[in-house]
């Protein structure tokens, strides 16, 4: 096997490890509420629906984020940046530890006409997102703008906080 396939390779198994870890978490968490209504009885009930309910809209929020970012339906051209805006939103919602903080319905940099956008603009927005979002492990800002000058035309996804790291 060549190096550069070996290296592909390495990034889809990295990828797939960290999908699979990231909906395995909330979804070992619902089986765990579960078994707490079943072992205490009604008395848990309350506590154990409440940890089923949060860890249900987790898996959502992932899997949606995971769809749009690594599926085919990212490229899809009626996916638009306020859907990347809802469905990263959703993700970030459930820690608490991030705020994006960008419109998406504003010039982004590609093109001030919305309808032009690049094929996979919203599936790689999402990508940087997700990215952005990683690089914050205690919470931060994150927010979208076009670029100016020699690189007008692109979009600048900046993400602040303490404690910013790209990790290897």
């Amino acid at each position: 096997m060549s190096d550069n396939n070996k290296n592909t390779a390495a990034v889809l198994e990295l990828l797939a490890s960290r999908i699979c870890h990231d909906i395995i978490s909330p979804v070992g968490a619902i089986n765990n509420g579960i078994e707490l209504m079943r072992e205490m009885g009604a008395e848990a009930m309350d506590d154990g629906l409440e940890l089923v309910a949060y860890s249900a809209s987790q898996s959502a929020a992932k899997l949606a984020a995971f769809r749009l970012a690594y599926g085919a339906g990212g490229r899809d051209p009626n996916v638009k940046p306020e859907d990347v805006q809802k469905v990263f939103g959703a993700l970030i919602k459930g820690e608490g530890k991030h705020n994006q903080t960008w419109d998406p319905y504003g010039n982004l940099g590609p093109s001030s006409d919305k309808k032009t956008l690049p094929e996979g603009y919203c599936k790689m927005l999402m990508c940087a997102l997700m990215l952005a979002q990683e690089a914050l492990p205690k919470g931060g800002y994150i927010s979208v703008r076009p670029t100016m000058g020699d690189e007008e035309g692109h979009s600048l996804i900046i993400a602040e906080g303490e404690g910013a790291t790209i990790r290897d």
